[in-house]
Formats: C-alpha cells, structure tokens, sequence
C-alpha cells in the first residue's frame, strides 16, 4: 500500500540562503582537504619519496615547446639518455587534465613545499630556468606533455624558460572548485537577488530542483516511434519519461540494464526533434562511452576536453580535431607556424640560445602573433560549435570557455550519482530540461572531506556554522538511508510488470499542476514549513542532486529492471537485498557460464572451475590475519591500508586455475577494497598474466569482466572490517562479473561486519560453492 505523503511547502528565503551557504561550506572543506593532502605530501616526502609515491617525474629534459588549442604553449618532457638508462616513466599518477608544476629538478634528500595548489603562481626554479604551472594534456610511457598558458606560463609573462634538467610534481587541481564555486554564486543571484528591485527571470528547472515548485504535468507523445526496437519495456518507460517530463527525468539503471543504451535512445529522439542537447557525465570514461555509440547513428556531435583523455578512436570528434579540419582553421595555420618556429628558437639550449634584446624582442613577437591566432582560432571554433548537434563534455568540462553563454534545450547527465551537486549545476544553468541517470545503489562521489579530522559545521541562514550531530558528516562506511529505493517504486514496478494504462501513459504520471504556494507568516506556519520543506541542506558532499530529487519528487524516477551482465545466481544477492527483487536477469545472460566461452576447455578435471558461478574461498580459523602498510603504499596517503598475503596466494593458485582452464588473462579482474593489496596482488601476477586486471573495487565502477575474483583482505582477531561494512561498494564488487565470481575472505570477520554482511555470508554459505583455504585450497 502506497504511504501517503505529507504535504509541502516551498522553502523560504531563509532556507535558500542556508542550503546555498551549506553547499559553499561543505566545498570549501573539500578544497581545504585536498590542498591539504597535497601539502603534507609535499612538505613531509623526499623527492625519491615523492617519485616512489608516483606523485613526481624527475631528472626530465625538454623535449619540444608547441602551440596548441588556445594558443597554449605545449611542452614536451622526456627523460634523457644522459640521466637515465631506460626512457620509460617509472609508475606514476599523472593523468590528462592534472594541474602540474614544472620546475627545477631537486637531488637532495630536503623536501621541497611548493607553491599553493590551485593558484597561477610561479616561483624561481633554481638555475637555469623558473617554475611554471600547466595542466597535464598528454601522457605516454615515455613523454609528459604540459599545457602552459602562453602569457602567464613564466614569472611577469615575460619568457617561456625552462630549466634544462627539471621535474614535475603533481599539484591540487582546484579549476573545479572554482568552476563549482562560480555555478553556486550563479545559482544565487538567480534565486536570491542582492537588490530587492531586481527580478530575474529564474528558469523553472531551478525552481523545481530547489523545491519551489513540483514539476509540471507530463506532456504525452502518443505518437513516439521507438528508433532502437530491441528496448525492453523498462527502457521503453523510460524513455518515454524522459521524453513527456516538461522539465526533470530521473533513470536509475542498476548494473548490466543498459543505461547507456536508454540514455542513446533519448538523444537520437530528441535530434531528431531539433533539440539541441549537452550530454555531459561524472567521468570522461562515462562520457567517451557515450560518445562511442552516438556515433555510429550519424549524429554531428563534438566532444570537449583533453584530447589525450578521448580514446583513440574517437579522436575525430573531439573540437581539437575538428576545429582543425574546418574550413574556418585555414586561417589561422599560417600564425601557427610562425609562432611554433620562433617557439623553437626560443626553446634552444647552451651555445645555440638565444639572448639578450634579441631574446625579449621574440618573445614580444611570439605574444602578438598569440593574440592574432586565438582571434583567428575562436572564430573557428566558434562555427564548429554551432553545427554540433549534441555536444558532450564532463561535468566540470561544460565550464569551459567554449560554452560561456551558449544554451541547450536538454542536459543529460549520465554517473550523476557519482557526481558532486554543485558540479551538476555547471551544465544545469545552461539548459531548461533535465535527465539525470545512475544508481544511488552503488559509490557515492568520493569526497576527501569525509575524512578529514574537523567534520563541516550545519550552516544556518546567516552562512555562520553551528554544531548540530544530525548534520554531521558520516565516515564512508555509514549506511545511508537516503540510498534505499522509495515506497512508490513498489507499485510502479510491482511483479515488474509495465503498469502504463491503455493510452500509452504511466499511471502515477498525471498533471500535479506547478502552482506557487502563498508565504507563511506566523510562526507555528514557519515551524510547520521546515518540517515539511523538500529542500533540506545535505549533511556531506555524498548526498548527490540524484539522491536530493529522488527524496522531494520520487515519481519523477525510472528504474530499469532487466540486466543482461550476469549469471542469474551473481545476480540475485543484490536483486534481492538492494533492489527488493525487481532485478532481473535476460534468458541471453542468465544461465551463461565460463564453459560456454569458446576457448575454455570441456575437460573434466577443469569441470568444478567452468561451471560453477559464484565460488567462495573461506579462511576462517586458518589465521590468514591481515597486516597494515606504515608506509602508505599506491602513490597517497594510505598508511591504513591494508593487505594480507596468505589471502593473496589464494587469489594467485585460483586465477593460474582459470587460465589453465582457457579462460583469457584479459577477460579475468582481480579486485580487492584496499590498495596495499593491489600492490601486493600486482607483484605476484602481473609479470606472468601482463593483460590481466588488477585494481580496487572503486576503480572497478561501471566496469565488467566474464571472470572476476574478489580479495576480501580483512581477517583479525578484533573482527574489525573497515570501510568493507560499506553495502554500496560491496554492491561495486559482486556485480562487476559476467558469468563467474570467485570470493576470498575470512566469513567469521566479515560476517561482524554488520547484517549486511553476515546475510551475505550467508547467503555464500547456501549458493556458493564452498571451499576452505589449506583443505580444498586450489
């Protein structure tokens, strides 16, 4: 039976002001932390220290200084032959799109504290050149490529002049935070306007997102045409949600059930209406997979960002490459060379450097002929930008200069449960309609903050903090109830049957008519409308705009039911405990198993390997104890992490077993909560089985393998487990596999670990083939 709801009235003033000082809060505590995180690093490391921490590249030499989009001084570092006997990086954490510092390389064993994260600033590198900040754009194994801002990449904009033996260090990349901190101010002034004469015109998506008005009534489509037949009905509903929803559409797409594939129907459905779309996502991964199957219908599209962070194949989308092949690019080649020549002159070194008035009177010309070259370039990206039809970017890509001003009809935002809300809201003000898509069932944003030792205080409406313990920031192992599925999924998708009535529409989709409610005056009225407000200020960064949306308007969400992922028995723990058993598995995936792959062998001795769906290794009483690592290993500061090597041995017989068996290295992930494990996992197999997967559960999201073996780790006398306790993550883990799962642990801990865990152990000790470690020990 359907729990009826109270009723609600919009937030006042007052509570605007404390949701919107509450956000500022909780992102200030993130910045700080992982500036933080960045400094202590810094201050407290040796540079070999910093090297081994993959946190720093040294001994580098200039390889080359390009020009690129933006008019941007590329610089290429390689390690040269004269300090290294081998050109490839050692492991590192640089990655496309990281603030970067180059600056002098540093021998001695002092640690150098480098300049604030986040800022522009720069500071003497020592002789023979200054520190210069930049963002990753390219990596490769042997070759660091740094984008520098050509006016402001040296002190006073003077000169581009590097060292000529440097290194660089990884740096706290607060541009999000500033874009983040930018869509919040903007969000303000819409709502809550500084002069009491002025009354902009506040779009009605961002009313409803703060809860000032309900969303208006579904405007049906009895005519939609499905372009992709083989949508299953779950995906059909939602599309057509998506589709009639004036302004907001939740999809909740639990693992396997095709959410990327729902999320192409509606693009394709509205180009072709002439709507022009911005379809944004969490992660560039997120996004690229979008990309990829867009592009096959056609589509004009053009994705935004890093190049080196767009897979390969799908270069020619990017604006970089198409900006370059348009018509309008002619224009500006010719600039470009002239700088990139007079670039190169600069950039010599020793005898053949240039210097003196000869030096600065290049440099002078190499500014101007900048200016030119982005007059030119913006006009032609400026026309690329207007032919795409659907453009595609991260979150935090969509604020970028390429969108200042522009406007789209519909932002979709795919991982959204994955991403933080006020980084929702960059593409959110440039769009009057919204679909957002992902599964509150499975990891939150990560946020640094959490961990921090002065948890955010509650902010009032007055932006001043007070101490309230309900609104205290949970460790990431807290169950959070807002991640439960809501009471009117249970009628939408009862027996998971469609429930749309004869004319085509969901039954719980009628009119709720978007009327403004009157104020309240008097105080009992006030106390009533806190109580009952929809918009409440989250507790920490995890309470993402998907989950806020879900609580204020649950019948604005769809959820996708079928999964074509997993073996029916992998499946059915999750469906059962996490998505109330609406779950269900395609007759194409549910019996499939490691045998019916087409190298695995038939034999019999291989039989109780390939056959067999969910294995559970079990090491109680066998002390299989876990250890601690002290020295923080996996490039950060884990010095809790933790491994254990009896367990990993286990991991190590069973995967060589598989692959004896015929199943691919490639097709088998390795996954495990904790890093130190990782490690210690990646010693013992990487240098036999190269191909094969080895990373954490959270690396694992939104990623699949026909064989996966999942590392436990904890096993102590306290019966301690750790963040482990976390259901979302565990939910990560057991889901990531097609056809087999193979669980290592310690039951007699993990089952501690609170109900969840203890009726997941169970439930292994009932559907698993059981083993125990030192008697059936593989």
């Amino acid at each position: 039976m359907r729990r009826k709801q109270p009723p609600t009235v919009p937030p006042n003033p007052e509570q605007l002001t404390a949701f919107i000082a509450r956000q500022r809060e909780l992102l200030q505590a993130e910045r700080d932390s992982d500036i933080e995180r960045t400094s202590l690093l810094f201050s407290k490391c040796s540079p070999k220290l910093l090297e081994q921490r993959g946190l720093a590249l040294g001994g580098l030499g200039v390889a080359s200084v390009q020009l690129g989009l933006g008019g941007k001084s590329l610089v290429e570092l390689e390690r040269p032959t004269a300090y290294h006997t081998s050109p490839i990086f050692p492991p590192h954490t640089f990655r496309p799109g990281d603030l970067a510092r180059i600056e002098q390389h540093v021998a001695s064993a002092a640690p150098r504290k480098p300049a604030k994260g986040g800022k522009k600033a720069t500071g003497d590198a020592g002789e023979g050149g200054k520190a210069v900040e930049g963002v990753v754009y390219r990596v490769s194994d042997t070759k660091i490529v740094i984008a520098v801002d050509g006016d402001r990449g040296s002190q006073d904009g003077e000169d581009l002049d590097l060292p000529d033996r440097c290194r660089v260090l990884k740096l706290a990349n607060t541009v999000t935070y500033d874009r983040m901190d930018k869509a919040i101010d903007a969000l303000e002034r819409l709502v809550l306007p500084t002069d009491p004469s002025s009354h902009p015109a506040v779009p009605r998506l961002v009313e409803i997102l703060l809860g000032l008005y309900p969303p208006s009534a579904y405007v049906a489509a009895p005519d939609l045409q499905y372009l992709d037949p083989s949508l299953n009905p779950s995906q059909q509903k939602a599309v057509r949600a998506a589709l009639e929803a004036p302004e907001i559409s939740l999809i909740h797409g639990p693992p396997g059930t095709g959410k990327t594939h729902t999320l192409v129907e509606i693009i394709r459905q509205l180009v072709a209406k002439e709507k022009k779309v911005l379809v944004c996502g969490a992660s560039n991964l997120a996004v690229d997979n979008l990309l990829e199957r867009l592009i096959p219908h056609g589509i004009p599209v053009t994705r935004l960002g890093h190049p080196a962070r767009v897979l390969q194949n799908l270069q020619s989308s990017t604006l970089d490459a198409q900006t370059a092949a348009s018509d309008e690019s002619q224009l500006a080649k010719d600039v470009k060379t002239d700088i990139e020549t007079t670039m190169s002159a600069l950039a010599g070194k020793g005898k053949a450097r240039i210097r003196g008035s000869d030096r600065k009177k290049m440099w002078n010309e190499v500014k101007e002929l900048r200016k030119e070259y982005r007059k030119r370039e913006g006009g032609a990206v400026k026309a690329v930008m207007g032919r795409a039809k659907v453009v595609l970017s991260t979150c935090h890509g969509a604020g970028s200069r390429q969108l200042f001003n522009s406007d789209f009809d519909v932002v979709i935002i795919d991982e959204a449960t994955q991403a933080l809300e006020a980084v929702c809201w960059i593409p959110i003000l440039k769009a009057k309609k919204l679909v957002l898509a992902g599964d509150p069932l499975q990891l939150p944003p990560t946020v640094l903050s959490l961990d921090s030792k002065s948890k955010p205080k509650k902010a009032t409406a007055n932006g001043k903090g007070t101490k309230d313990s309900e609104t205290k920031a949970e460790p990431p192992g807290a169950p959070l109830e807002e991640v439960t599925l809501p009471e009117s999924d249970d009628e939408e998708l009862s027996n998971g049957s469609d429930d749309e009535d004869a004319g085509g529409k969901p039954a719980e989709d009628k009119a709720v008519e978007a009327e403004p409610v009157a104020p309240l005056d008097t105080k009992t009225e006030q106390k009533e409308n806190k109580r009952i407000c929809r918009l409440r200020a989250p507790h920490s960064l995890e309470v993402t705009l998907f989950d806020r949306v879900e609580r204020m308007f649950p019948r604005v969400k769809k959820m996708l039911t079928i999964q074509y992922r997993m073996h029916d028995t992998i499946c059915s723990f999750p469906s059962t405990t996490l998505y109330r058993s609406k779950l269900k598995s395609h007759e194409s995936v549910a019996t499939h198993l490691l045998k019916d792959l087409p190298a695995v062998s038939q034999e019999d001795e291989f039989s109780d390997i390939v056959t067999v769906p969910v294995v559970f290794f079990d090491t109680a009483g066998c002390e299989f104890f876990e250890r601690s690592e002290a020295d923080g290993l996996g490039g950060g500061l884990d010095e809790g992490s933790k491994s254990n090597e009896n367990e990993a041995a286990v991991v190590q017989r069973w995967v060589q077993k598989l692959v004896q068996a015929g199943v691919s290295p490639g097709q088998i992930a390795v996954i495990t909560p904790y890093q130190a494990q990782v490690t210690y996992l990646t010693s013992l197999l990487r240098a036999d089985m190269p191909e094969i997967e080895i990373g954490t559960v959270d690396g694992m999201q939104g990623r699949e393998k026909e064989a996966v073996v999942l590392s436990l780790v904890r096993s102590n006398d306290k019966r301690e487990v750790g963040f482990l306790k976390e259901k979302r993550r565990l939910n990560v883990a057991m889901t990531r596999p097609r056809r087999h799962l193979c669980v290592v642990g310690d039951s007699e801990t993990v089952a501690q670990g609170g109900p969840y865990l203890k009726s997941w152990m169970q439930w292994l000790e009932q559907n698993a083939d059981v083993r125990y470690a030192g008697l059936d020990d593989p």
